[in-house]
């Protein structure tokens, strides 16, 4: 393994919006840093549904005094590469794609990164990884089968197939409503009493009049029970159901990679929602010079940090960095 013995002031774990406005932040106090991202730019973004629009307007997802103009009132997925593709080549910003850090060891003061081609040292770290890569699985019978998904693309290879939707969210919504729209039979298994109350609001009639009309089933307080080839079997308040099944979409939520976080020394609260821990000003974790930076400081709570109230995160670990250890 090639060894970097270049001392960093800092090193950013992750290439997400919050990475590079991490990164932003330390070229604007002329530190000497580096960001690493296991897959492409905004890695998660590129992940996402092809259709996709923002919740956010886009002056909300604006990083580094770079204006974000859209076409509509809300913005679209490629809308969002193609402008922290800016973002990154207008702050000149330094970054490895497709370089995945394995661990973040002590050697001396400093920190050792290893990653899956190199190592680097660095005074501080900033873990700011997201949680897009991590789906919350079912753990039913069948949820390895390859007809279930927990990511999404785009409606068509799913037209004129029978399609289990899981979830209550905006993505299980957009989702069930995309694949109604090129003719697939679209049963919505929801373990909630209802949909979740932050459905966009443009989107939430939509899907409520699909579901009354009956182009679109759903069944509430009901979960998966199991998974086969050619059925999906769930239970209802009413009893167990079977249906004919071509294809699961479980959109069921993402977490952060907890194993990592465990992995590189950090704590998390003996709590449900297995929220790390670190301190609510500075970001700083228990183990001094490491902070965390997005959502990946809200444990399994992740629909409560999105990039617009996360971005003054990296303003507040630079501020206590350049107070505490440069």
């Amino acid at each position: 393994m090639e060894q970097k013995q270049d001392l960093y002031d800092v090193l950013i774990v992750g290439a997400g919006p919050i990475g590079l406005a991490c990164g932003i932040e330390a070229t604007k106090k002329k530190l000497r840093y580096l960001i690493i991202e296991k897959g492409c730019l905004v890695n998660s973004i590129f992940h996402y549904p092809t259709n996709m629009t923002f919740f956010s307007t886009s002056d909300r997802l604006e990083i580094g005094n770079v204006p974000f103009i859209s076409h509509g009132n809300k913005p679209t997925r490629r809308e969002a590469l193609e402008y922290y593709r800016r973002v990154s080549g207008n702050w000149k910003l330094n970054v490895h794609i497709y370089e995945k850090v394995l661990d973040i060891q002590d050697m001396a003061k400093n920190f050792k990164v290893i990653t899956e081609k190199s190592s680097y040292l660095a005074k501080t770290c900033i873990i700011a990884s997201g949680y897009y890569d991590n789906p919350n699985l079912l753990h039913v019978p069948g949820e390895n089968l390859p007809k279930v998904r927990h990511y999404y693309g785009e409606p068509h290879p799913y037209a004129f197939r029978n399609v289990a939707v899981i979830g209550a969210g905006n993505s299980a919504v957009d989702v069930a409503l995309e694949l109604f729209r090129v003719g697939a039979k679209v049963t919505m298994i929801v373990r909630e009493p209802a949909l979740k109350d932050g459905i966009k609001y443009w989107v939430k009639p939509d899907i409520e009049n699909r579901i009354n009309e009956g182009s679109i089933d759903a069944y509430f307080n009901s979960t998966v029970h199991e998974i086969s080839e050619t059925e999906i079997i769930f239970d209802t308040p009413s009893g167990r159901k079977r249906i004919i099944n071509d294809f699961v979409l479980a959109m069921t939520g993402y977490h952060p990679d907890f194993e990592f976080l465990k992995k590189v020394g950090i704590a998390s609260k003996k709590d449900k929602l297995l929220t790390p821990v670190y301190d609510s000003v500075s970001y700083e974790t228990n183990r001094p010079g490491l902070y965390l930076a997005g959502v990946v400081c809200g444990g399994m709570e992740t629909s409560k940090l999105f990039i617009e109230n996360s971005r003054e995160h990296a303003g507040a670990i630079f501020q206590h960095i350049k107070k505490t250890y440069l």
